[in-house]
């Protein structure tokens, strides 16, 4: 992509805005230069480039992902395409009789597991729309026996004895 070295840019979406507007109408999140956003850019190519891509015999491997084989053949193209190598593992642990293992681990380089966690999160939030944030009360529960509770749908605080957070309106009866 080329950028105007007079303008400047989302990080997050590349949307193009004039000089002098500070934050993403989008986005919310602060602009860079055209300067910058070509520096970064390069940076991120040298870095690709860089990467070792497919895996070898000598390399230290971790697990960063454990799933069902579609999910994770899927995730291991993503990041083959980014030259993070990659390998599935069955879990033998949930094999039964005669077949192949139901749930599989994703391995990539000990040395791009950050990156590959980076690409799997982002893969995440893009096919579910939810960020690991939004997730924090995803497991809440309204107990009626306590004093307070926090909704698990806004995170609102209030006592039990509503039977709808004052919030959103989630309904609790």
């Amino acid at each position: 992509m080329e950028y105007d070295p007079e303008l400047c840019y989302c990080p997050k979406c590349n949307d193009e805005y004039r000089a002098g507007i500070e934050l993403c109408a989008a986005c919310g999140v602060a602009l860079l230069t055209g300067k910058d956003m070509l520096l970064r850019h390069q940076a991120e190519i040298s870095r690709l480039t860089n990467r070792r891509g497919a895996l070898k015999e000598d390399d230290e491997l971790i697990a960063i992902q454990k799933g069902p084989l579609g999910d994770l053949s899927r995730l291991q193209k993503r990041l083959e395409a980014e030259r993070i190598g990659t390998m599935l593992k069955g879990d033998e642990s949930a094999c039964g009789k005669g077949c192949c293992p139901s749930v599989f681990f994703l391995l990539v380089r000990r040395d791009d597991a950050r990156d590959a966690l980076n690409i799997v999160e982002a893969e995440h939030i893009r096919l579910t729309g939810l960020s690991s944030q939004e997730l924090v009360r995803s497991d809440a529960v309204f107990d009626p026996q306590r004093e307070a509770a926090a909704c698990p749908a806004c995170g609102h605080v209030f006592e039990t004895s509503r039977t709808e957070c004052p919030e959103c309106g989630l309904c609790f009866a």
